[in-house]
């Protein structure tokens, strides 16, 4: 086996495993630790014959792409995954930014491509300038952002493999044994929870394609696939997001078996909120919530068995330290990127989150939302929007919910109904039960249906499930203005800017 300059703890762990121990299965077959490390040989060979230096990939999930990701790194490569969801503009702007001379996909990216076949993928290459990239950089994970073009995140394998040691001793009193991947691969929480950290804690990762999971386009779901998948690879844990939780909390609310072997689901990505973690309790899903950022290498704070509060994203893991500056912005000191693609060297130490909160005198971590999106209402009271629209999709009714009031005398909402049969009465009966939580400059006033799912497709979503909130906004710029209207009318409104 080639070995890089620099160790991988994954490869390590890998070689130490018994030769026959089952590692990786996709539903139609599985292989063990030494069939995926002689793929992973021989990849490596072939990456280094053609001079990769820079490999795209936007693939379905597979066993294969741990073992492409493996080889690039044996070949002293950078690895760009790319989430299926990305669009071509977006996918055209990576492949520029990023110098990439390989790339693995369903079709070409361009007419500059030559077709390049490797292995059992489809693969093509070009003759491209190199792109500087910070010392060190062995994947670079492009942000989808809620604004512009994805930002290139630089880290090192180094510390990827820190972070997903960071949740085998986090996760050690549940000792999960058989871990099925939910989100993307190229998703890099599942990337470091779904493929390093299993490997590094002797588990044994399910790899369906996404069609199988229940995934379609950009944000469709499946829901009743989703759990046939559950049922039929039965994994101690998942990673899920917290609009796969709320599906699978909805489905189970109405009647839908669910999995009873699940040991651990954590969920990351954006506010839970403690009402929908108390439903899925009852349900039985053993759900703990996390927080991380794509910028410190992913996982940096999970409730854990004895160690678990409501309302919190747990404690920071061993190798991250959280605490609040003076201005109640969260830092992180610890694993974090070595750099933005293009852009210059970071300073040395802590990374400013832009994520409003508070750590407590146990050391849970506390997340109000993003400093960016803070709204001041007319009566001077700052909102988070992010704390509303979590009360507010806690309720059944709702599924997604973009709340704004800058400088307003009262907040307004863009709702989408959990299914076409929720009528407006019952949307309304669900915006009075979350008002019931808030206090009253943080209510919503007014709201409005939109007529279709916020989704990455139509621009309102990124890919990752948060909100394009200046796409919603601009989108419905005209019905919120009618709700304001007619709470105010013309010749009665008091002007609030």
């Amino acid at each position: 086996m080639m070995t890089r300059t620099r160790p991988s703890r994954v490869l390590s762990a890998l070689r130490a495993r018994p030769g026959e121990a089952p590692l990786l299965s996709d539903g139609a077959g599985g292989i063990d630790a030494r069939q995926l490390l002689a793929q992973v040989d021989a990849l490596a060979t072939t990456l280094r014959a053609r001079g990769v230096r820079v490999m795209a990939t936007q693939l379905d999930n597979a066993p294969y792409v741990l073992a492409l990701d493996l080889a690039l790194h044996c070949a002293d490569a950078v690895h760009v995954p790319l989430p299926t969801y990305f669009s071509p503009a977006q996918r055209a702007h990576v492949l520029a930014v990023s110098g990439a001379d390989h790339f693995l996909g369903a079709s070409a990216p361009g007419p500059s491509w030559c077709d390049a076949p490797l292995s059992a993928a489809s693969c093509w290459r070009r003759d491209v300038t190199a792109v500087a990239l910070p010392r060190g950089c062995d994947l670079i994970s492009f942000t989808s952002g809620t604004t512009g073009q994805p930002k290139g995140v630089c880290l090192t394998r180094a510390d990827m493999e820190t972070v997903a040691a960071s949740l085998v001793e986090a996760s050690a009193a549940l000792r999960p044994r058989r871990h099925l991947c939910v989100l993307p691969l190229a998703t890099l929480l599942e990337q470091i929870g779904g493929l390093y950290a299993p490997i590094l804690a002797g588990a044994h990762i399910s790899v369906p394609t996404l069609a199988e999971l229940g995934y379609s386009g950009a944000a469709g779901l499946d829901v009743a696939c989703l759990l046939r998948c559950l049922h039929r690879h039965r994994p101690d844990s998942v990673i899920l997001v917290p609009q796969l939780l709320s599906a699978l909390v909805a489905a189970g609310e109405q009647g839908a078996s669910l999995p009873d072997a699940l040991r651990l689901v954590a969920v990351g990505g954006g506010r839970v909120g403690s009402d929908l973690l108390r439903r899925a309790q009852q349900l039985g899903l053993p759900v703990f919530e996390g927080y991380g950022l794509t910028e410190c290498a992913s996982v940096v704070c999970l409730n854990r068995p004895g160690a678990t509060r409501p309302g919190s994203v747990g404690q920071a893991l061993s190798h991250a330290h959280v605490f609040v500056a003076a201005d109640g912005e969260l830092m992180v000191d610890g694993v974090r990127m070595i750099g933005y693609l293009g852009e210059p060297p970071l300073p040395p130490g802590p990374w400013r989150t832009g994520d409003l909160g508070h750590v407590d005198d146990a050391g849970f971590v506390h997340v109000r939302g993003r400093r960016r999106n803070v709204f001041i209402t007319a009566y001077g009271r700052n909102v988070s929007p992010e704390w509303v629209e979590t009360e507010l999709t806690q309720q059944p009714a709702i599924a997604q919910a973009m709340v704004s009031g800058e400088a307003r005398a009262f907040n307004a909402a863009v709702l989408v109904a959990r299914d076409a049969e929720v009528g407006d009465d019952e949307l309304q009966a669900a915006v009075s039960a979350a008002n019931c939580r808030l206090p009253d400059y943080a209510q919503v006033g007014a709201w409005l249906r939109a007529p279709t799912p916020f989704s990455a497709a139509q621009g309102t979503l990124t890919g990752n499930g948060r909100l394009q909130r200046e796409a919603i906004a601009a989108r419905y710029a005209d019905a919120i203005a009618a709700l304001y209207d007619t709470a105010f009318p013309s010749n009665q409104r008091t002007e609030t800017a």
